[in-house]
């Protein structure tokens, strides 16, 4: 038996759980399922297509994809049930289902979700209900925040539900991550939707707007309270902190990604919570389990932000060059150009899980993913 042999060997030994099936779990999952044995945790028979939720709340139905499409023949135990418990001492978890699943390595990929508004707002979490409430009738509409989810929710809503008055209110500038030109084509092509912008206005709470319907589009949270039960160091801005690897700093046999965790590269700094981060981030995890149970040492994560796409609606968009570090250089694409621009990034990442379904070692090879 040569040491590929005996790597692999040693490797199908090894119990892997991924906790949370959004892009960089399930990522993780696929790319580990030839190496390992897999359980992958998660309370949902779907796949969601996240970064279309503002298409959701305007009537798209098709945003979800059944997991077992994804997972079907490469041997990843699909686990429908939401961990309740980890355990780093046992390296155990428990399910809201009575289960114990012991691990040899944890992939902590619980994602994020919008701050909680209270129940008066919807959120792009709640895109469904969101849609339902709007064919009861027109009245005013509400976006609270003007970072790239407020701006794709306002102008989606805008497009889409013409008798519906929109305002977007924000506490900053809207777009303020976008150049100067990036936000005069904000604003422009908001306006022309219909949508009225209330910039340097901050809101606490829904209930201080005089409004029909109030969505909350304002920062995220991390979703770490489990980790934080488990003793599981965090950052100050609640994420997971971890090394260059993205193993934790506390427990090296776990590892945390996308937008659960504190994660940064030396060209980007710290890495902001989004889909472009966690595809690559739940990729490189993977090569570390692999490397590490070969006895190799993992290597530090290397990304570089290159651009940010932004929905204006079906018709229109913007994507914004950006440097290394995230900063916008002054390079925008607008228009249609821009609007299928996005469309087309979008459908990669939907391309990407479905390569690592069926060719998880061609995965390192895609630029900005592997």
């Amino acid at each position: 038996m040569n040491t590929d042999q005996r790597g692999a060997a040693d490797m199908e030994k090894q119990q892997v759980l991924v906790l949370g099936a959004g892009y960089a779990g399930l990522m993780a999952a696929l790319r580990l399922a030839p190496h390992t044995r897999v359980t992958l945790v998660d309370p949902s028979p779907a796949f969601t297509e996240r970064v279309r939720l503002h298409e959701r709340a305007a009537g798209r139905p098709d945003i979800t994809l059944p997991l077992a499409t994804l997972t079907r023949r490469t041997g990843i135990d699909h686990v429908a049930a939401r961990a309740t418990r980890i355990d780093p001492a046992a390296r155990r978890i428990s399910t809201d289902d009575g289960r114990e699943l012991p691990y040899d390595r944890l992939v902590y990929a619980l994602g994020s979700r919008t701050a909680d508004p209270g129940e008066r707002a919807y959120t792009p979490e709640t895109a469904a209900e969101l849609h339902k409430r709007l064919q009861d009738g027109p009245g005013e509409l509400t976006v609270v925040g003007g970072g790239l989810t407020g701006i794709e929710l306002a102008a989606e809503l805008a497009e889409s539900h013409h008798a519906w008055k929109v305002r977007l209110i924000t506490g900053g500038e809207v777009g303020t991550g976008l150049s100067a030109k990036g936000r005069a084509h904000v604003r422009t092509t908001l306006t022309g939707l219909g949508v009225r912008i209330e910039e340097g206005r901050r809101v606490a709470d829904p209930d201080d707007i005089d409004t029909d319907v109030v969505v909350w589009a304002t920062a995220m949270t991390a979703n770490t309270g489990l980790a934080e039960a488990a003793g599981i160091p965090l950052d100050p801005g609640g994420r997971v902190r971890v090394d260059g690897t993205l193993r934790s700093v506390s427990h090296p046999e776990i590892y945390a990604v996308g937008d659960a965790a504190a994660m940064t590269s030396p060209a980007a700094g710290a890495l902001r919570m989004a889909c472009a981060t966690a595809l690559p981030s739940g990729s490189h995890a993977a090569s570390s389990i692999i490397a590490e149970t070969r006895g190799q040492e993992p290597k530090p994560l290397r990304f570089r932000f290159v651009a940010q796409c932004v929905s204006l609606g079906r018709r229109d968009g913007l994507v914004q060059l950006v440097r290394a570090d995230d900063s916008p250089r002054e390079t925008v694409l607008r228009g249609g150009p821009a609007a299928r621009f996005k469309e087309q990034v979008v459908r990669t990442t939907v391309r990407g899980l479905r390569l690592a379904a069926r060719r998880p070692g061609a995965v390192p090879l895609i630029p900005g993913v592997g």
